[in-house]
């Protein structure tokens, strides 16, 4: 029997624990035994300490929860993300086991200290019943490490507070309060991650959440097409997402357009459910725009729709179990509360983009190491007087509001070109106008980097390009007097990382001579656009470069539509997984031409129709090439939207 239902862990329990922002070890850690320190040492836990984990604070102000780098540091932490204005209290009320005098560490970082630029943008204080600790918090390493806060006296409750200083970019994980003043809290991740498990109470073993037909895994346009289509077509089916919203690079947190061709014959229904989710074409549906083009309440509205399909909203998985070849279950993280979930399947999708299931489950995948492409975080900026006679009192106004502070931690862009600047020259381009060259795709770093392990760095580089180059043209060309940052991705828009691989790997030699494959499924019509630094931007930024060109022309075409094959979307090695998404089975080349989103989500729809055929039949994803692909082709000319359900 079909059902809705949408687990976002709001229980009685957790609703307590949630609000009073505060997680109590009295006497566990002690009984634990000893915990590594941050510098090696050891040292037992006093029978008084308070967590508090920053995500868990009752009303997180100013301040935004960041997940996308959790499985590297053991958390979701609190940013400050003000774009230049100090955001808003983040706020928790805090009981004590025993008044008294507590040590205070906070787990941050220096988050420029990476380049050694000056400044530390990221201070913030922690305020005690509105009185600020002595220590500025984020000015210390660059490494995530607990910073000492000192001593503060505390009676039996007290409310804390995170206090941003700047607007740029603070980060806290979390807080310790230990009334052993000798106590150091453990950084090194085991350590750090038993006692955050102790801490939070949390039991050894994960919520069981029952079993699913189909568990798909990231909630982009891929994933949440498989989801569809596979729900409308009879089977149970999980989506599991960990931020609050669907669409991923096509949400209002990262704002890129989807592109792409659907509806393509010979299969013009492959394309029906994408076009459902995909908002409506407007005269801005184009990359960083207003939040409402992306229209994310869509998304949320069609899948809640689908009696078929449970979302879990808010949950990473960071854990696979793995049995004879196949994925048995996965767990998953709820990024406000810690919970863990168990999520138990027949087959499972990888639409996380970075293959983070099929890597965690021992599945075969490439990695470009370097020279791959990079992640963006998109911007735009608005003016906050219409009125652009510089004698007005309202554009004097608007001028005042709109100051913008000296950035020397920033990319020194004062006397470097940067598009918004006549490419390649130093001169800024004619005023007036809207800058529309600013915030755009080729806003892109990391391409030498690690995409998962220095993903950080990557997003806070983005961050330091944009920040460097709005200071340049407010505070050293004096453009745009009155117009002001209205908008910055703190989620970082990735486009390669890791690629699975299934029994066909499809190559840009495939698309250039027009290869037919026998189970071609989902059409590509996207150019060969793979992405590099460009040259004219290059110059002294040498390993860190934050302007991408990309491959176009000849050489870079082909006879579109081209309908990649299905042997790509599934693992060669668990028996299991299906891949929907950017990290499926193809060359870092041939990704360029299919990692846009209306492209992905086609290739959700044959999963879903795949893992129709695999529980009709009590099959695998390969057989359902090797002994049903004529009824993979009936489905597909079926389709699963519009006039195909």
């Amino acid at each position: 029997m079909g059902r809705i239902r949408c687990l976002l862990k709001r229980t009685a329990a957790y609703s307590l624990a949630l609000q009073a922002a505060v997680l109590l070890l009295v006497g566990e850690v002690a009984a634990a035994g000893p915990v590594i320190g941050a510098t090696g040492e050891i040292g037992r836990a006093s029978t008084d300490v308070v967590l508090i984990e920053a995500e868990a604070f009752d009303d997180l102000g100013g301040w935004v929860l960041d997940q996308q780098f959790m499985d590297l540091m053991g958390s979701p932490y609190l940013l400050a993300h003000g774009m230049g204005i100090p955001v808003d209290d983040a706020t928790a009320t805090v009981e004590f086991p025993a008044s008294g005098i507590y040590r205070v560490w906070v787990r941050t970082r220096d988050w420029v200290a990476p380049w050694n630029a000056p400044g530390a943008p990221g201070r913030f204080q922690v305020l005690i019943d509105e009185s600020p600790l002595e220590v500025i918090f984020g000015t210390e390493r660059e490494a995530w490490h607990w910073q000492d806060g000192g001593t503060v006296q505390v009676g039996a409750t007290a409310a804390v507070a995170l206090h941003d200083l700047t607007g740029f970019e603070g980060r806290c994980d979390a807080i310790v309060f230990c009334r052993d003043l000798d106590w150091r809290a453990p950084n090194e991740p085991d350590a750090l991650a038993q006692f955050r498990r102790k801490a939070l109470g949390l039991p050894d073993e994960p919520d069981e959440t029952g079993e699913y037909d189909l568990v798909v895994v990231g909630g982009g346009i891929a994933g949440t097409s498989a989801a569809i289509t596979a729900a409308r077509l009879g089977l149970e089916v999980a989506l599991v997402q960990d931020r609050p919203v669907l669409g991923g690079n096509s949400s209002s947190e990262v704002r890129v357009w989807p592109e792409g061709h659907v509806n393509q014959e010979p299969y013009p229904r492959i394309g029906d459910v994408v076009m459902e989710i995909v908002p409506k074409k407007r005269a801005d549906s184009s990359n960083a725009q207003a939040a409402g083009v992306f229209d994310d309440e869509r998304k949320l509205r069609i899948v809640r729709a689908e009696p078929n399909i449970t979302l879990h909203l808010e949950n990473r998985v960071n854990e696979v179990h793995v049995q004879n070849g196949r994925i048995r279950s996965v767990t998953s993280q709820h990024i406000r509360t810690a919970q863990r979930s168990r999520i138990r399947g027949r087959w499972f999708v990888d639409s996380t983009g970075d293959g983070a299931v099929g890597y965690l489950a021992g599945a075969d995948f490439e990695v470009t190491q370097t020279g791959h492409m990079g992640a963006s975080n998109l911007w735009n900026i608005k003016c906050l007087c219409e009125d652009e006679d510089p004698l007005a009192s309202e554009l004097e106004a608007a001028c005042d509001q709109a100051r913008f502070p000296r950035c020397p931690w920033a990319v020194d862009l004062r006397n470097r070109p940067f598009p918004g600047r006549s490419r390649g020259a130093r001169t800024p381009e004619a005023t007036g106008g809207q800058p529309i060259s600013l915030g755009n795709w080729y806003w892109e770093s990391g391409f030498d980097r690690d995409p998962i392990m220095d993903m950080e760095r990557i997003r806070d580089q983005n961050f330091r390009a944009m920040y460097g180059a709005w200071d340049a043209v407010k505070n050293v060309e004096g453009r745009y007097p009155a117009h002001r940052l209205n908008w910055v991705a703190y989620i970082a828009g990735k486009r390669e990382s890791r690629r699975l691989l299934g029994d066909v790997v499809l190559t840009a030699e495939d698309l250039r001579d027009g290869r037919q494959f026998e189970d071609g499924c989902f059409p590509c019509t996207w150019g060969i656009d793979t992405h590099f630094p460009d040259p004219a931007y290059q110059e002294g930024h040498e390993g860190d470069e934050f302007i991408a060109d990309y491959t176009h022309g000849e050489g870079y075409t082909y006879e579109s539509p081209y309908w990649a094959p299905y042997r790509c979307l599934y693992s060669r090695t668990i028996e299991n997984l299906f891949m929907a998404g950017r990290d499926i089975s193809v060359t870092h080349e041939a990704l360029g031409a299919v990692r846009v989103m209306k492209t992905t989500g086609a290739m959700g729809e044959i999963v879903g129709m795949a893992a129709s055929i695999c529980m009709n039949h009590e099959c695998d994803p390969r057989d359902v090439y090797a002994e049903y692909l004529l009824e993979l082709k009936a489905l597909m000319k079926r389709g699963a939207g519009g006039s195909g359900r």
